[in-house]
């Protein structure tokens, strides 16, 4: 077994993830470093040319004898999120504690796996926010987590948008599995009518939030509300600006979620 060691900053954790589990990655070990940023250990049976992560200082080592499948399975601990949610990779065996919904963490091709701190904020704005009936959508659906968890909390219509034709895959694939009726579609939000959404759920990050706040607040119904995340306290400013000032802000350590 080989280590190819890698840093990055807080913005590329998830995508760089996502690329090692599609590249056949027997597991991942995350390491938090200062600002955010990350080292991460990504295990395979063979080395291979890693140029594509020369930015990220891509090592090769030689790993000890352990079974570090195990060793990286062994971080993706169950979790308690909120008041509702149970959050557990698909390999857990452990049975879901009464009064909670069960939501699988599934490591794989595409961002979302539900470990973030930024995706358990959105899991606590929404289970506070959504009410049966209400249109809602995932922008930037990714593994399409945040879209499953909607139709746990039983809303009414789901919408999932997505830019990336192959992480649109991977939800599609996974709302087939899970039985989850959701109008995904690949594309930007110039697709959807005005005022046709209730809420609008978005763990992107700064930059596109600000670029997005004109279309967000187009298609929201009067009255509607959003949960905007995936960004750390420094670019706070800037997002809740975008959206007229007006939110409350969600905290899990350096992470930071503007709900209106």
């Amino acid at each position: 077994m080989h280590v190819l060691r890698l840093e990055c900053a807080a913005g590329a954790r998830d995508r760089l993830i996502a690329e090692l589990w599609e590249r056949g990655t027997a597991g991942v070990i995350e390491e938090d470093l200062a600002g955010g940023a990350a080292a991460l250990q990504a295990f395979f049976e063979e080395p291979f040319e890693a140029a594509e992560w020369a930015a990220y200082g891509a090592r090769w080592e030689r790993a000890d004898d352990r079974n570090w499948v195990e060793v990286a399975q062994s971080q993706w601990a169950p979790l308690l999120v909120g008041a509702r949610f149970f959050l557990a990779p698909s390999w857990c065996q452990d049975p879901t504690p009464p009064g909670r919904l069960r939501l699988e963490m599934q490591p794989g091709r595409a961002c979302g796996t539900g470990w973030g701190a930024a995706t358990q904020l959105a899991l606590e704005a929404m289970e506070s926010r959504l009410r049966p009936g209400m249109a809602v959508l995932d922008v930037g659906t990714g593994s399409g987590i945040l879209a499953v968890a909607a139709a746990l909390l039983g809303v009414g219509q789901i919408f999932a948008c997505e830019i990336d034709a192959e992480a649109a895959g991977v939800a599609r694939e996974r709302f087939r599995s899970e039985g989850i009726r959701a109008g995904l579609f690949i594309g930007s939000l110039r697709a959807l009518r005005e005022a046709t959404i209730d809420f609008v759920v978005a763990n992107i990050n700064a930059e596109t939030l600000v670029i997005l706040a004109p279309e967000i607040e187009r298609i929201l119904k009067p009255g509607g509300g959003a949960a905007l995340t995936g960004f750390p306290d420094r670019h706070l400013a800037r997002v809740r600006a975008a959206y007229g000032g007006r939110g409350t802000v969600l905290e899990k350590g350096e992470w930071r979620a503007l709900v209106r």
